[in-house]
């Protein structure tokens, strides 16, 4: 296993969308370990291929408290939404900036697991949150396009102002 380096926004290969992975083979497996010990290692929840420069529909997530039930998600599909629910976000690519989020409560969705096998599913609470997030990121979308306009320049001075420093550092 490798740990693998996480783009931060506003690094434009985040707004790549992911192609459809066409054949779980061992590439993809160690892919996927490879995400999830960088996802643990950067102490987060779920990680997309895309946050690691990996442009495959590939997403892991653990929402367990002793870190123990890792998911991996191969080309996960959203099939249905029930009601709304605000929670606050985070993300690997986007650090030390959280804010709430409005999202669907309860999903159902379609995923292949490293067997090759379609899946159906549902969540709600975190899970489907984390789910609804790391999908996104398949698709080219940060849980900061969810913020207003306001909200996003901010975001954006805040990181050219650590940026500077970094670049003074």
């Amino acid at each position: 296993m490798a740990k693998l380096e996480v783009l931060h926004f506003p690094d434009p290969r985040l707004r790549k969308k992911a192609v459809p992975v066409e054949t779980v083979d061992s590439n993809i497996r160690s892919v996927a370990e490879d995400m999830l010990e960088t996802m643990y290692d950067e102490s987060g929840i779920g990680l997309a291929a895309t946050q690691v420069n990996i442009q495959k529909r590939i997403v892991v997530i653990d929402v367990s408290e002793d870190r123990d039930a890792p998911v991996i998600l191969v080309n996960p599909t959203i099939i249905a939404v029930e009601g709304v629910e605000q929670m606050q976000e985070g993300c690997l690519s986007v650090p030390g900036y959280y804010d709430d989020v409005e999202r669907a409560e309860r999903i159902k969705y379609s995923y292949v697991d490293l067997e090759g096998q379609v899946i159906e599913a549902e969540a709600d609470g975190l899970k489907s949150v984390c789910i609804q997030h790391e999908i996104d990121h398949l698709d080219g979308k940060l849980f900061i396009d969810y913020l207003s306009p306001l909200k996003r320049q901010r975001l954006m001075k805040k990181i050219e102002k650590q940026e500077k420093l970094l670049a003074q550092a």
